[in-house]
């Protein structure tokens, strides 16, 4: 080895290369793969197996469907042809309600239906099958006079007020209040402040003979609530406002152990004071008070209170406003003791002048006379 490393020359050196040789990568040991290649191909190719897919069963479903044994429902009662159709939010008379049942049980009669006994309706089913048919059984037609009857009772209700007019009305009803009906008659379209005022008074009066009554009592009703709550609101800051002169500067908040971190005394006055200037019974008056806040010079570099918006705002008066509310309780049960105890000391005289009086009246001493 040693021989062989000193036989290399410098010529040895100079001529050492690195290229790769001219042999194909493709032939190892003197055999070329890329022929073989094209000869297998794709053919011995081993497909992978199909995913099998679970099939869920909804078991509770099948078998309440598969089990399910029910009568089929009673098909509905004929009605005549041309018949005019009314609505209950109309409020026309109680008489043509009459007139066109009597109509109805007539052509029933003359088609000659039999009323089908109805399984919803329990134990009552046979006895209401029986009464429906009595009717249908002694049904008379109309004379000229119902008929003429009918006519003019059909103008006398409120034929130009849809479902949309009444909706509206509903709505309405709900946002401002039943005694609100200036702003209610703003809200229906297409009807003069009359036309609403003339429905309302209807309405009222004969509200019971809708059929989904409840519902609608129960809307209004969560209005006005909504409306007595702002009022006790706008109240309660009123009552606040009251007791300081400047209330920018001076108001305190009772906070009590519901302070909280984040938002300062300052701010916090801010946010009162400024809510009632803007009117809290305004629509956007918590958007009004996020640009207020972003514009006050005393908040330039208060980045915190700055970036609230205006939900979040909302949620910090909500909280200022139940401490508000609180606080003036606490005042009214304050004042409300000492006007009792001061009732109650004008009622009774102290103890001290009730012994005075009671003491007998002193009797002059007699004089001692001159000798």
């Amino acid at each position: 080895m040693k021989q062989k490393l000193e036989s290399l020359g410098e010529s040895s050196l100079r001529n050492f290369t690195v290229d790769a040789p001219n042999d194909s990568v493709y032939q190892f040991e003197g055999e070329d793969y890329r022929e073989k290649q094209k000869i297998l191909g794709i053919g011995n190719w081993i497909e992978p197996p199909k995913r099998e897919r679970k099939a869920n069963y909804a078991v509770d479903a099948y078998f309440r469907e598969a089990l399910r044994v029910s009568e089929p429902k009673a098909p509905k009662a004929p009605r005549p042809p041309k018949q005019p159709i009314v609505q209950d939010f109309q409020f026309f008379p109680p008489r043509l309600f009459e007139l066109l049942d009597q109509e109805i049980y007539y052509f029933r009669q003359t088609v000659g239906y039999k009323v089908p006994k109805n399984p919803e309706l329990g134990s009552d089913a046979a006895r209401i099958q029986k009464e429906e048919q009595r009717k249908i059984d002694e049904a008379q037609p109309l004379t000229d006079e119902e008929v003429v009857e009918k006519e003019k009772l059909l103008t006398q209700g409120f034929t130009n007020w849809t479902k949309r007019d009444f909706n509206q009305f509903i709505k309405a009803n709900e946002k401002y209040g039943r005694d609100d009906i200036e702003n209610i008659a703003k809200e229906v379209e297409g009807k003069t402040p009359e036309e609403v005022m003339e429905y309302s008074a209807v309405f009222w009066e004969r509200c019971h003979e809708l059929q989904d009554i409840d519902r609608v009592m129960a809307q209004i009703e969560r209005g006005e609530a909504k409306i007595q709550r702002r009022a006790g609101i706008k109240k309660a800051l009123d009552a606040k406002m009251a007791r300081y002169r400047a209330p920018f500067h001076q108001l305190r908040i009772a906070y009590g152990t519901n302070k909280g971190k984040n938002y300062t005394e300052e701010e916090d006055r801010f946010l009162v004071c400024m809510l009632h200037k803007l009117g809290f019974d305004k629509e956007n008056v918590y958007e009004e008070l996020r640009a207020t806040v972003r514009s006050a010079p005393q908040f330039r570099f208060d980045w915190f209170v700055k970036s609230r918006t205006a939900l979040e705002l909302q949620r910090r008066c909500n909280t200022l406003i139940t401490l508000i509310e609180r606080e003036n309780q606490e005042l009214e049960e304050r004042e409300r003791q000492e006007r009792r105890k001061k009732g109650s000391n004008v009622g009774t005289k102290p103890a001290s002048k009730r012994k005075q009086e009671n003491l007998p009246a002193p009797q002059d001493k007699p004089r001692k006379k001159k000798k």
